[in-house]
């Protein structure tokens, strides 16, 4: 058994000695008690991701500051960058539209009609950061040490288009430079390896802490909308797959082998940025030459969250639905299209979606407190879309790196990567 097998192995070990410790708990336990075991395991899981988080901005950085270095000219980074951002366009048009026409279909907030009480609730999210100016203000850091010091992926991308293009432009004064960051990127991902020994851990302690402090019931009360929900992701995943399978025929399959770790991982973790590294580290293994890969996949994770944005306008919908507001077709593409503008550079991180969310309901005049129907499942459901981040952004990485000729043969699973 390869270690991308065994780490696979004891993340889903980990995911079903949680589920039995959180009932156990659960059942045994008073209810002051439950909190506080539920606050213990929380700290086991925010550990993890601070780790994780530890290693996002100088890993982001070395990588596509190498990545645009080593592809040369100026006119390849935009050919490159060209085809990106038009994949994930149509993509996220795709997830949008996808949560739209199933929340639509379903209905799903129609069996809570009449049970919404309407007064406001606060949800402790804040929601005044996502007006177009501030997306916009927020785009380019007042300082790049700023920036990383909070793990701005957005901003950290900017920076590095800027700095890996002019890198390029000097020629071979800045190949040191370059030198030193590619070592930089390699020194990372062995801390990487490091920081996944404890994922199991993580994963076993985010689970256990949220079913033993709402039991399993939290797995079943909204068991219709969760499970329409995730048949909504199965499509997308379908979709994504056979469009991706257009382009890389039978290695499309090969890719989904070596996205299962990464994908279960953000699924365990609810994070997509949990599993960056893993998810780089795979697509090398699968042939995505890394200069493409180091482009590619951090742009992704701030305007490719194909999960996340078919959540948006699924969640969105259903609140209204539960309220008994009718939203016109009109109303609803406007929505879409706010969505598609606030989602780019949503964070990789749990309970982000929520945000988003929570900024679109306030502009259609719904009740933000239908955010509270969300907050018991929420976590549960960001498993599913952040898996799905996970499988977009590589497809997508794949494909355009398909597109460059810049795909090679399937490395071994323990070959050391270039």
């Amino acid at each position: 058994m390869n270690k991308q097998s065994r780490l696979t192995t004891y993340i889903l070990i980990g995911l079903a000695l949680g589920i039995i410790t959180g009932y156990i708990a659960n059942i045994n336990l008073v209810e002051a008690s439950r909190g506080s075991f539920a606050d213990t395991m929380a700290l086991i899981t925010t550990l993890f991701l601070r780790l994780i988080k530890m290693i996002i901005a100088p890993l982001v950085f070395s990588t596509l500051v190498c990545g645009i270095a080593k592809m040369g000219d100026a006119t390849a980074v935009g050919r490159v960058g060209v085809k990106t951002l038009g994949w994930f366009f149509i993509a996220s048009v795709m997830s949008l539209t996808l949560g739209l026409i199933l929340v639509n279909l379903f209905r799903p907030g129609d069996a809570l009609l009449g049970h919404m009480a309407a007064t406001a609730a606060k949800t402790d999210l804040a929601t005044s950061s996502l007006t177009l100016k501030d997306f916009v203000t927020h785009l380019v850091p007042a300082s790049i040490v700023d920036g990383m010091a909070k793990n701005e992926i957005l901003q950290i991308v900017i920076f590095s288009l800027f700095f890996g293009s002019a890198a390029a432009a000097v020629g071979p004064k800045a190949n040191a430079l370059i030198e030193a960051l590619d070592g930089v990127a390699h020194v990372m991902l062995k801390v990487t390896g490091y920081v996944m020994k404890f994922a199991p851990f993580a994963v076993f302690a985010a689970v256990a802490g949220t079913i033993a402090k709402s039991g399993l019931g939290v797995l079943s009360t909204y068991g219709v909308f969760m499970a329409e929900f995730y048949f909504g992701i199965a499509l997308l995943w379908a979709l994504l797959i056979f469009i991706g399978f257009l382009f890389l025929k039978g290695r499309i399959f090969d890719l989904m082998k070596e996205m299962r770790s990464p994908a279960l991982l953000a699924f365990s973790t609810a994070s997509s940025e949990a599993a960056y590294p893993k998810t780089l580290e795979g697509l090398e293994r699968f042939g995505v030459r890394n200069r493409i890969a180091s482009f590619v996949l951090p742009i992704g994770y701030s305007f490719n969250l194909d999960g996340s944005m078919m959540y948006c306008t699924f969640a969105t919908v259903f609140i209204a639905q539960a309220y008994g507001i009718e939203m016109s077709l009109g109303q609803q593409m406007t929505m879409m299209a706010v969505l598609m503008l606030t989602s780019k550079g949503m964070a990789g991180v749990p309970r982000a979606s929520l945000v988003v969310i929570a900024a679109t309901l306030g502009q259609f005049n719904i009740p933000e407190a239908g955010m509270l129907l969300l907050l018991g499942i929420d976590h549960f459901l960001d498993m599913a879309r952040s898996a799905t981040n996970v499988i977009g952004n590589g497809i997508a990485t794949a494909v355009v790196a398909k597109w460059e000729g810049e795909m090679d043969p399937p490395k071994p699973a323990n070959a050391e990567l270039a």
